[in-house]
Parts: C-alpha cells; structure tokens; sequence
C-alpha cells in the first residue's frame, strides 16, 4: 500500500484529507508540525509515495521544508495553502512542488490530483530510467551529449569543455526540470571530501553557458532558480 505524508496543522482537515485517501486506497500519516514532518520524512527512508504540504506550519514553514527535501528527496510535492496572492504559488512552483491548491477546496480533488501525481511520476520515472540504460547519447533541442566519449556538441558544432564542466552538465542534463542546490551539485561531482566550496559551481554554470548556450545571459538549457539552485530545462 502507498503511503501519503501529510504536513498540516490544522487537525480538522488533515483528517478529513486522511478519510478520503485511506478510502482511496491509501496509507497516511499526519504530522502537524514542520520540523516534526521533516524529520519523520528524513527519517522515512523514501516510504512516502507523496507529500501534502501546508506552507504556514508552526516550527518550520512548508517553503522551508520544501527547500531543504528538493535537494535530496525525489518524491511528487503538493502545496496546500490558505494564502491566494500569487507570490506563494510561484515560490512554492519554482522551489520544486509539483502542484499548488488553495484553501477551501473539495476532498474529492485533493484525491483526484495526488491519483494524477503519482501515475504521472510513475510513468515519466519509468521512462526516463528506461532511457537512461539504452541511451549512450543525449539529445535536447539542439545539444548533443555523448556520455562515453565525454564530447558535447552544440547545433552540430562540437565544444569543449573541460572534465568538471562535462561532468556538472551531464548530470544535470539526466535528471531534467529537477532543481539542484549548489551545495548538493557541489557534492555529487566534486564528492564530500573534496577541498573547495559550493561557490566553484556558479562558476563552473557560468562557463557551460558560454559554451552552449546562443545567448548565456538569457541561457536556454541551465536555467537559474532563484533562492533554490540550478536546473535543466527539456
């Protein structure tokens, strides 16, 4: 049976969210404080299947916990929020959550949206695993990686790039419209023990961009999410 984390302090309707998804098939906890459903989530070892997410919580805040989750847990984020000003729902969008519902809304379609959530997470891991095994060569809207020979090529023209900026690149470019932190970018190409700071991957983004992109003020590929990381875009 999947299982659902909600995060929401008010009781009342944390419940009523809990009744229609065990009816829907589901396993559900409710946490009712921030840094509580953040530990239970860190400490859950990838069991919850998805994550519903107030933004205001006491202990720490649904954007929060949003910002800290995104850099190393990969599991579908639905924000639920009382707030309606648009600021929120483009934080909440830009920090990786994969949909946004606004206080008061039906039960029914709270259901209905974490049933689309999941099959449309299922089916694009699948797919994109599936790519990956047979895929020796990446192609997105006119860049061209090839993973073995390490050689990159841009509208048909190759360029170099030196081995860490390969390597920043081609890691991004296989986990697509996923937002990477500095510090998380830092720590898979460069590794826990090397000697440096997560600041050598700004520059390392800015070169990549001078190299592939037509315009890097305005780049196309690696896009820059504020507050949040890096990201490719497909």
């Amino acid at each position: 049976m999947k299982k659902i984390l909600i995060i929401e302090d008010d009781l009342s309707i944390a419940e009523l969210q809990k009744d229609y998804l065990e009816i829907a098939g589901f396993e559900v906890l409710i946490c009712t404080d921030g840094r509580e459903g953040l530990t239970v989530l860190e400490a859950a070892d990838n069991a919850f299947c998805l994550l519903i997410l107030d933004i205001m919580l006491p202990g720490l805040d649904g954007l929060d916990i949003l910002r800290q989750i995104k850099e190393d847990k990969d599991i579908p984020v639905l924000l639920v929020s009382a707030k309606k000003e648009e600021i929120d729902k483009i934080k909440g969008l830009s920090l990786g959550a994969d949909d946004y519902i606004t206080k008061p809304f039906s039960p029914g379609e709270l259901v209905a949206r974490v049933k689309a959530h999941l099959d449309n997470y299922e089916r694009l891991k699948q797919r994109f695993s599936e790519g990956l095994n047979k895929q020796k060569v990446l192609s997105i809207r006119g860049l061209k990686i090839e993973k073995e020979a390490r050689r990159v090529f841009v509208q048909g023209e190759e360029v170099s790039l030196a081995q860490k900026e390969f390597d920043v690149l081609l890691f991004l470019a296989q986990y697509p419209n996923r937002v990477f932190s500095r510090d998380k970018l830092f720590e898979q190409i460069w590794g826990l023990e090397a000697f440096g700071e997560s600041s050598t991957v700004t520059v390392h983004i800015a070169r990549i961009r001078e190299k592939i992109e037509s315009d890097p003020s305005n780049p196309q590929y690696i896009e820059t999410v504020w507050g949040a990381g890096y990201r490719f875009r497909v």
